[in-house]
C-alpha cells in the first residue's frame, strides 16, 4: 500500500500530464475547487480557483499550443510535493504586451503544491521571467560569463 506522501507524489504527476494533455477534465478529480495559485513572476494572473486555473491554462495553451512541462525531481513531505521541471514551447500568441514571436523557449521552474483532503489546493511557483523573454526575443540576452 503505497503511503501519503507516494500519493501525493503520484496525484502531482497527474497534475502535470493532465496539462500535457490538454485534458483539464482531469483536474476536477485532483485538483481542491477553492485552488490558488502563487507567482511572482506573474503577479498581475490572480488565481483563487479551479475553474480560474483552468482559465490560466488555456490561455497558456492560446500563446504557447505546443508546451510541454517535463518534471525532473519530485519530492514530497507530509503535504507538500516539490517539483524542478522544464517547461518549453513556441510563442504563437501574444503574451501580455509582447507579441508572437514564433520563438521556442526552455526554461527550469520549481513549484511547491500543498495537498487537502486528497487533492491540490495550492501551488507556488516560479521561474526567471528575463530567460524567457531572452529566449523568446522579447529581451537582449544576458551577457556572456567570458564579456
Amino acid at each position: 500500500m503505497a503511503t501519503r506522501v507516494e500519493e501525493n507524489k503520484a496525484l502531482v504527476r497527474r497534475f502535470g500530464e493532465a496539462m500535457n494533455s490538454r485534458r483539464l477534465d482531469i483536474l476536477d478529480d485532483i485538483v481542491a475547487p477553492d485552488f490558488i495559485r502563487h507567482c511572482q513572476a506573474t503577479p498581475e494572473v490572480d488565481v483563487r480557483t479551479l475553474q480560474g486555473f483552468k482559465e490560466f491554462l488555456r490561455q497558456d495553451t492560446a500563446v504557447f499550443p505546443d508546451s510541454i512541462q517535463t518534471a525532473r525531481h519530485v519530492v514530497a513531505e507530509g503535504d507538500l510535493v516539490a517539483v524542478w521541471a522544464t517547461y518549453e514551447g513556441t510563442q504563437k500568441g501574444p503574451m501580455g504586451p509582447f507579441p508572437a514571436s514564433g520563438k521556442r523557449m526552455q526554461i527550469d521552474f520549481a513549484a511547491f503544491l500543498r495537498m487537502e483532503n486528497g487533492k491540490i489546493a495550492e501551488m507556488w511557483v516560479t521561474w526567471d521571467n528575463a530567460a524567457a523573454l531572452a529566449q523568446l526575443g522579447h529581451l537582449p540576452p544576458a551577457p556572456s560569463k567570458s564579456a
